[in-house]
């Protein structure tokens, strides 16, 4: 009998499993993995800390699909991993993390850099292991990937005992899986299928409101054909941007918080509402009592805990997107019968909507500094709408959702459920990992770059061309935001003072660095550096009293927007 390593073991699983590239940071515990790879065909990028390999990883599972992986130490290794794990998993983003651990016999004994990693991710990972021996190694990370890619994909955690990596066993990867406490359900009930298509064929004021369950579920191609066979208007929250062609003229655009004022109001305003992949989270749907009041709610999850969760739902649909989608389709047949005409007197409302209210700003300003909006608008210019865009956390990010238009699924990848600054830098890494031919643009805050910055060692080092645009307002803009609408312009913590000169830092690094004042000078700062074939960090200075809007304040209704800064209580 042929025995191996259990850090060999680990290898062949991840061939197995598929995976080309681990991001990650090494240490003690987990050098007999890295002794290995080195000979292997696995590609390890070396980040330089272990949260950013998380988004990094994250970034990776969001242009492709598939599960991004990472590799870090123990102790301090693995406690810098819990955030990237807990957005991930709010985000329903396939990721593995394997951690190195103290060897079995010292666990529990306070052991230089010992932590319970299992005990510390519990509650923010769809699951995760300790293994026990080496020989059930290859079980137990056959069983992670199931996890983490099947039904509400998550993340998931592996932790690794020194002395189990360094152990031997003979290796025997299982073929499939089969968890008695885990059976996702993935077909809908032809019962509530029916009873979708007569709501559908009956509605008057119908809304499609999707989320990142369609992407997650490749079910953009069914959402358009549903959308147009019905001539139904279409919204899209922050994490399902690109799940319909942000072009189409049955595109509302974004709803929520910061959600255009035409998606706010069909949506109050709808008889009808099909929620996919979506979880009614507070920034969606404002002041729950009031969400769409006059319309019957049909909700699409392959999350059976979602369904009910935090709206009764009259319509409950538990099943992948796609499949519920298409079996919809199949329902409602090529020729199905609802009322036309009432409808196009609905989208003519939405039009007006959206004549009285458009998305828009002055680009003028006494401080003599150009708009945000104006550097995203022209960022979409300059790449045709066609690059993949990867954005940090705040005001730059809520600009990002509104002027960017995203005409396909994995082309917008953000923070969403958890809101962490930092991530935008690190994931751009792994997006352009992902698909190296892809313009990927980093659009982030001064506050936010500051959080990761590290990480532009690991652009250069990989030679990705990355490009990153800094909004640079010298404030934490969103909580300034707050401060200036409802906290008496009381700024407490929200200034930033003296920014580091991102141009010299972005050479300190061995990356080419330019300014921009003017908006001149943006749109040919920006030509400079996409035709730049290497990595760029573009500073764009901007108004620092900019606002977005609409905004809904908290405890409103989402009819109930502040539309313009004169409308300040």
């Amino acid at each position: 009998m042929t025995t191996i390593s259990g850090a060999e073991i680990l290898i062949e699983c991840w061939k197995k499993e598929g995976v080309e590239v681990i991001f990650g940071y090494p240490g003690a515990a987990t050098i007999d993995i890295h002794h290995h790879l080195t000979t292997s065909s696995l590609k390890f990028v070396l980040c330089r800390h272990e949260q950013a390999a998380v988004h990094a990883a994250e970034g990776y599972a969001r242009a492709t699909g598939r599960p991004g992986v990472v590799l870090v130490t123990s102790g301090p290794g693995a406690t810098n991993t819990v955030t990237g794990l807990a957005g991930a998993n709010m985000d329903s983003v396939p990721v593995v993390v394997f951690s190195g651990q103290v060897s079995r016999l010292l666990i529990g004994n306070d052991a230089f850099q010992e932590v319970d990693i299992v005990g510390v991710t519990r509650c923010v990972t769809k699951h995760n292991y300790l293994v026990i021996s080496t020989a059930e190694l290859a079980q137990t990370v056959k069983e992670a990937f199931y996890v983490a890619t099947t039904g509400r994909p998550g993340a998931v955690l592996v932790d690794l005992p020194k002395d189990v990596l360094s152990g031997q066993a003979e290796f025997s990867y299982p073929q499939k899986v089969f968890l008695r406490a885990y059976q996702p359900h993935l077909t809908p009930h032809r019962n509530q299928v029916a009873a979708v298509a007569k709501l559908f064929e009956q509605a008057e004021r119908p809304v499609i409101y999707a989320g990142g369950g369609v992407i997650a579920s490749g079910a953009g191609e069914e959402l358009l054909t549903l959308a147009e066979l019905l001539e139904i208007p279409v919204t899209l929250t922050l994490m399902g941007l690109g799940g319909f062609p942000g072009n189409h003229p049955l595109f509302l655009g974004m709803l929520g918080m910061h959600g255009l004022y035409r998606a706010n109001m069909a949506v109050q305003k709808a008889d009808l509402i099909l929620a996919v992949g979506a979880r009614f989270d507070d920034r969606v749907t404002g002041l729950l009592t009031q969400f769409a009041k006059e319309a019957n709610i049909i909700h699409i999850d392959v999350d059976t805990t979602s369904i009910h969760k935090n709206l009764k739902v009259d319509v409950p649909l538990v099943a992948d997107a796609r499949l519920a989608l298409s079996a919809i389709l199949e329902k409602l047949g090529p020729t199905p019968t609802y009322p036309a005409a009432t409808r196009a007197k609905w989208r003519q409302q939405i039009e007006e909507w959206d004549k009285a209210c458009p998305l828009t700003y002055d680009r003028a300003d006494s401080d003599g500094l150009m708009k945000p909006q104006f550097v995203i608008e022209a960022l979409y210019r300059a790449t045709n709408g066609k690059a993949v865009v990867v954005t940090d956390v705040g005001q730059h990010q809520m600009w990002a959702a509104q002027f960017y238009r995203y005409d396909r699924p994995r082309q917008f990848i953000t923070s969403g459920g958890l809101g962490v600054m930092g991530f935008g830098l690190p994931a751009s890494i792994g997006a352009l990992i992902a698909r190296p031919q892809t313009t990927v643009v980093n659009i982030t805050g001064d506050g936010s770059i500051m959080m990761n910055i590290q990480e532009l060692a690991t652009v250069a080092q990989e030679n990705l061309p990355v490009k990153v645009a800094i909004l640079n307002n010298g404030t934490l803009g969103m909580v300034r935001q707050w401060q200036d609408l409802f906290y008496g312009q009381r700024y407490a913590a929200t200034t930033l003072g003296p920014s580091p000169d991102f141009t010299l830092l972005a050479k300190a690094f061995g990356l080419k660095g330019y300014v921009a004042k003017t908006e001149a000078e943006a749109e040919a700062v920006i030509a400079l550096a996409l035709a730049d074939p290497g990595p760029s960090v573009m500073d764009f200075k901007v108004s620092p009293r900019e606002n977005v809007f609409p905004m809904v304040p908290a405890g409103r209704a989402i009819d109930e927007m502040i539309l313009r800064p004169l409308e300040l209580p």
